[in-house]
This record gives structure tokens, sequence and C-alpha cells, in this order.
């Protein structure tokens, strides 16, 4: 049995479909490996445990709810590294799960376009076809959900017009400038772009994160501005994470160059390189990109390499929309491991409890409470 049927039988078990017979297989392989290795489990001997499924022992009486466990395994949902030991969820504790189900529901394609004029148009709710003209650009929505500027006549007005799309905190948009680039913007972001381009450069302002497939045009750069920074491309693929909250900007490149610059300090990236800028700071910091990492959000998923719990919660926030707060101390914790994005809050929370974090629950607001 190869590994690809070993997993599609992981797989079986998150989703409830596994036989006891499958279920308890899977138990052993957690118990094997868990007692070999320790806290952090590598990869799994997925041909010889699943080969060992015709000779199964009795199955025991007590059954336990693995899922957590075996997700951790595969990459599917957080794995603790840390001190914190997987333990069984308190009642008091299944029912915050609960409520929390209820409050914080997973984002989807949600955003605000606002006119030149001011006027502003929710996206969601908009139908497909022509939403505006803005000077000689015409603005589509696409069936897809797209937004996209297409020029529809010469430009002779001499000043730029502009327009600004935000995303809520749950929200995430994709949009196609007037020059073909295509941006995807994060939860609770923003761009203010011209409807089109003039001039000798071609420049954006954005909040938050955004993904950028910048079309090649080597006579008129590109540029993105974010917390006092600029990112400088010809015609290149790169993500911008400039969320206030996290203290830090990262330009992370995928393929091209660019290169990022504030007051006066500037660095050339190369694909699968990383620029931290921090906003006390004017310093721009090169390294290798945990690409997988920071480009997680646009494949729907979260990702995490050892994390903290706030860097772990304010992802949660945006997405979920809810306000995070702690009640005393903040748990120390080391956080590796991905979930989708479109998991139920609770699910995404549930590890966090078995390793001993607790939460309660206050309207949209959800409280972190200190070790006892």
């Amino acid at each position: 049995m190869n590994d690809h049927q070993a997993e599609e039988l992981i797989q079986k078990y998150l989703h409830g479909k596994c036989s006891p017979e499958e279920a308890d297989l899977l138990n052993s392989w957690y118990n094997h490996r868990s007692n070999s290795i320790g806290d952090e489990l590598p990869e799994p001997d997925y041909a010889y445990w699943y080969n060992q499924i015709g000779n199964r022992l009795p199955q025991p009486t007590k059954r336990i709810k693995l899922w957590p466990k075996i997700a951790a395994a595969v990459g599917l949902i957080f794995l603790s590294v840390g001190t914190y030991y997987i333990t069984q969820i308190e009642p008091d504790q299944e029912k915050v799960l609960q409520t929390i189900a209820q409050i914080a529901k997973p984002g989807g394609n949600k955003a605000v376009l606002t006119l030149s004029n001011g006027n502003q148009i929710t996206l969601t709710d908009a139908k497909n076809g022509t939403l505006a003209v803005q000077g000689t650009s015409e603005i589509q929505k696409t069936e897809d959900g797209k937004v996209v500027y297409n020029a529809v006549g010469a430009d002779t007005e001499s000043e730029l017009s502009y327009n600004t799309i935000t995303t809520p905190a749950g929200g995430v948009y994709e949009l196609v400038l007037a020059d073909g680039t295509m941006v995807t913007l994060d939860a609770a972001s923003s761009m203010r772009f011209p409807v089109a381009f003039k001039g000798k450069e071609r420049r954006v302002e954005i909040t938050g994160q955004a993904y950028f497939k910048v079309a090649h045009n080597k006579e008129r750069p590109f540029k993105v501005s974010s917390n006092g920074q600029t990112v400088e491309v010809l015609g290149t693929i790169f993500n911008v994470n400039a969320y206030a909250e996290e203290g830090v900007t990262r330009t992370s490149l995928i393929e091209g160059s660019v290169k990022v610059s504030k007051a006066g300090n500037n660095a050339v990236l190369k694909p699968g390189e990383q620029s931290a800028v921090f906003l006390n700071n004017d310093k721009v910091n090169v390294g290798p990109a945990e690409l997988e990492t920071a480009l997680a959000w646009k494949a729907g998923m979260f990702s995490f390499q050892h994390a903290d719990l706030p860097t772990v919660m304010r992802q949660f926030a945006r997405w979920y929309n809810v306000e995070v707060v702690y009640e005393g101390g903040i748990p120390k914790v080391s956080i590796t491991g991905k979930v989708f994005r479109s998991a139920n809050a609770a699910q995404v929370l549930e590890i966090l409890v078995k390793i001993g974090i607790k939460f309660k629950a206050e309207g949209k607001k959800i409280i972190v409470l200190p070790n006892k």
C-alpha cells in the first residue's frame, strides 16, 4: 500500500468515516510515533502502519478521540511543540467552544469599493456586470467574483482619480487593476489606487496584507507604499504583510525582483527572500522567506512555524471577525502547524484547549484565561 492510500485513510478519520478497525490502526500508529519521538511528529511511516490493517488486535473497550492528534501529524491542525501535553477537554470548555462556533464564522469574499466621488459599493451584494465608470475605466464584477478595471477611452484628465477597496475582518477580495496587475487583499486590509495609471510610475497604497502579480512594464515601475516603506517592481509576484498590529512589515518575493526602501535605506530581494522593516526602525532586514507560511492565507490556510499565542490569535481575530483579549498573563506556547481557514472556529481553537489554553466568550469577544 502506498503513502497516498495511507493518507486517504487518515482523511477518512478526520471526516468521521473510519471503521473501528481503521480507527484502531491510527490509534496504534499515533501512540507508537509519540512514544518513540517525543513532542514533535515527523512525517509518519504510512506504508508500514497501513499494511498492519490485516493483523489487528481485538478492539479496545475504551475509544479515544484522535482526530486532533492525527490531524496534527499530517499538518492539518495545530501542534504544540512547547511544554504542554494533550489533555481531555473539560466540560466548561466544551460549552465555550460551542459558543465560539456560533459567534465566530469563517471569513469569505467580502469588500467595499469606495469611488472617487465618495460613493460606496458593497461588492458582496453587487450584481455581476458593470458597477461604475470612473474616468476612462469601466469597473466590472465578473462571474467568479473579481473586480476588474477596463479602459474604455482615451484619458484626457491631468490628475489621477483614486478608488479604495477595503476588506472587513473576515473578508478577502481579488481585483485586476487597469494595467492588468492582479491583487488579492486579505482580511482587514485596504488598497488605495488610481483608476488609470499615468506618468512615470504606478503607485498604490495598502494597509493590512496583499498579494500582487504585477503586469510587466519596464518604462513604468510599480510601487507599493505601506507603513513608511516602498516596494518597487517592474513585473513580479510578491506578498506584503503590513498589519500595524504586527509591528513589522514583511515583503516576501516569489518571482522576479523588488527593491524595498524606507527613509533612505533599501535592499533588493531575490526570489525566496523576505524583508522585514520594523515600525520603530528604518533598517531593511533581509533573510530567507518562509513562503509556505507567508502565502498560506492566499491558499486558504493558516500556517505557523513556532508561533507564539498572540501571533496565532491575531490571525484568528482578523479572519473570524472577533476581538481577542487576555485576562492576566499570556500563556507561553510555541505552535507549529496548518489548518484550513474554512474550518469552524471551535475546531481551530480545540487543539489549543487540549494543550491547556482556556477561553471564555462574551458576545464577539474571546477572552484568553491565564494558566493556573
